[in-house]
């Protein structure tokens, strides 16, 4: 008995401590959207006379809809939509027809194919810029949608390849065979079998493609110059003057940009953790 109250005693103990570092290390870890809530409702004055660790002297909301309105945050988060949507689309499809070729068929060159997959997601996109640069220029994809679509479409096809190949092989190939005898097309066998039990994986995939669509800069700035087309990590940056910005105008336009991408996570969350834990025994 004293030997059973005593490992209680010390699990409680570890319990408690596992708790109180959990809760440390959250607290840490979200310290600093904690500060740029806070920065959003102070004003310029008082987080200049008094730093950003002071205690806020002025609380105001007003950053939120002058970074909306005048900030032309509402404009920037529509290009962001009108980039992403299309983008996310054109990415699964695509990306959802090469893996089902890659996983369900022999042929010449697929292991070729699939290794350019791979090969295609490590190499790394700032050695391309140029490149990508030229290309949408002479194709007259320069300062346009299509261009930064097109981009993104391309370039995270490796990924969504790799995932939802990997995906589609633990399908049981039964149930295919079984349509075939019964007169299945292939194109009916990808669309009425194979996408609707790959659903889980392509949540999750559209969750990940979606917020790095969405917050991507790096094409955004090199392909976008006319700020009436900019996605919102783009138009965010004219909101810094030449000799003095304005920051919790600044963060009060990043936390709205946040939004929507927290928005789709907490929407397919439960898809997401699922579609990544799926298809792991093989």
């Amino acid at each position: 008995m004293i030997e059973t109250s005593s490992k209680k005693q010390s699990q409680t103990i570890n319990r408690t401590l596992i708790y109180i570092f959990l809760v440390v290390f959250t607290f840490l870890y979200m310290s600093p959207f904690f500060g740029a809530v806070i920065t959003s409702v102070r004003t310029q004055d008082d987080l200049s006379l008094n730093g950003f660790w002071s205690i806020p002297r002025v609380i105001t909301l007003e950053n939120y809809p002058t970074a909306w309105q005048q900030g032309r945050v509402n404009r920037y988060l529509l290009n962001s939509f009108i980039i992403t949507i299309p983008a996310l689309a054109a990415t699964i499809l695509l990306s959802s027809l090469s893996a089902f070729a890659l996983a369900r068929y022999q042929f010449p060159g697929s292991q070729f194919f699939y290794f350019m997959y791979v090969a295609g997601t490590m190499l790394p996109f700032q050695i391309l810029l140029l490149p990508v640069f030229i290309l949408t220029n002479k194709l007259g994809l320069y300062n346009t949608y299509y261009g930064v679509i097109l981009i993104h479409t391309a370039f995270q096809m490796g990924f969504c390849t790799f995932v939802l190949r990997n995906f589609m092989r633990t399908l049981p190939g039964e149930i295919m065979d079984a349509a075939r005898i019964d007169g299945a097309s292939e194109w009916g066998i990808y669309w009425k079998i194979v996408m609707p039990l790959t659903v889980p994986g392509i949540a999750a995939i559209s969750t990940l493609e979606f917020t790095w669509i969405f917050n991507d800069y790096l094409w955004a700035i090199m392909l976008i110059q006319r700020d009436d087309l900019k996605p919102v990590t783009a138009g965010l940056s004219t909101l810094q003057g030449q000799f003095v910005t304005n920051w919790p105008l600044i963060v009060a336009g990043a936390l709205l940009a946040a939004v929507p991408t927290l928005a789709v996570f907490l929407a397919l969350q439960r898809y997401f953790i699922g579609g990544l834990t799926l298809g792991s025994g093989k």
